[in-house]
């Protein structure tokens, strides 16, 4: 099993800056795809970043041009750099890593983000 420990949330100014961090710990060896998600009140969970194990990334609509996802393997971490900050960013944001082979994942427990205006 694998467990995910996020960091890096807190409060930000719409237009600021903030970068969030995940550590997985445990059967790490065969992580593959890691990911960031997030869940605003009363909606749906979503994703916002993707990157694989070599390094190829996939943004949702809202994050392309203001998110950055990073990873460094040897230290089994994940990032999301965050830009130009809109109050709709806020959300507790989620790490996810896929295994290889198994398509197992697992979450973290989440890291709030809040964005004034």
């Amino acid at each position: 099993q694998v467990r995910l420990v996020e960091s890096g949330g807190g409060l930000a100014q719409a237009g600021g800056s903030l970068r969030l961090s995940c550590t997985a710990s445990g059967n790490v060896f065969m992580i593959n795809t890691m990911a960031w998600y997030r869940q605003a009140p009363g909606k749906q969970r979503e994703l916002v970043a993707t990157i694989t194990r070599s390094s190829s990334t996939n943004y949702a609509d809202s994050a392309k041009g203001r998110f950055t996802i990073s990873r460094d393997n040897a230290k089994n971490s994940v990032y999301l750099q965050m830009s130009s900050l809109k109050p709709e960013d806020t959300a507790v944001y989620y790490c996810n890593v896929v295994i290889e082979y198994s398509g197992l994942n697992f979450w973290g427990k989440g890291t709030l983000v809040t964005v004034s205006s």
